[in-house]
């Protein structure tokens, strides 16, 4: 089984929920199966507040021509605190992802326009995305989304099932 690296960071990567089982996705905010796999992780995470979503970029820019665009705006977001509000609405709005609809939603979530712009100017948020891709492959990420569930590559379904059952077996072998 491949393990994660590097691994999950608390202060490095975007995470939301508690301290049980962590799942993390690699993903393409263009890619319909990132998106199908991001709301059924939300909505176990619903039923279950202390599993640990956390996201990573990994934009398929041979498929998805939006998709690095996407990552760079939800790093900008990321910078206001607001990564997110961005990244909820970069899966919901998905089939709209030009220039000018960034631009709009960066507003929607009451991003500053100026420091918005400096930001997208700054090496260090696409060297963000960058490493996050990288470490994909390093992983041996092939597509998106790909999941890490406890640091381990998760190769089965994303659908609510099956990530539950996983979950469910993870956290009695914790115990």
């Amino acid at each position: 089984m491949s393990e994660l690296a590097p691994p999950f960071d608390a202060t490095r990567d975007h995470w939301r929920g508690g301290e049980g089982v962590v799942v993390l996705e690699y993903g393409d905010y263009e890619c319909p199966y990132s998106r199908q796999a991001f709301r059924n992780i939300e909505q176990l995470q619903a039923d279950d507040p202390s599993l640990r979503f956390v996201f990573r970029h990994f934009p398929l820019t041979d498929i998805h021509p939006h998709a690095l665009a996407a990552s760079g705006f939800a790093e900008a977001a990321a910078a206001q605190g607001l990564f997110w509000a961005m990244h909820e609405l970069l899966f919901q709005r998905q089939k709209t992802l030009g220039a000018d609809d960034l631009v709009a939603y960066a507003r929607q979530v009451g991003l500053d326009d100026a420091r918005l712009r400096d930001d997208l100017e700054r090496d260090e948020l696409w060297q963000r995305v960058r490493e996050d891709g990288s470490s994909a492959v390093a992983v041996g990420a092939r597509g998106t989304p790909t999941l890490f569930l406890n640091g381990r590559l998760h190769r089965g379904g994303y659908d609510v099932g099956t990530l539950r059952a996983t979950f469910d077996s993870l956290e009695a072998t914790a115990r």
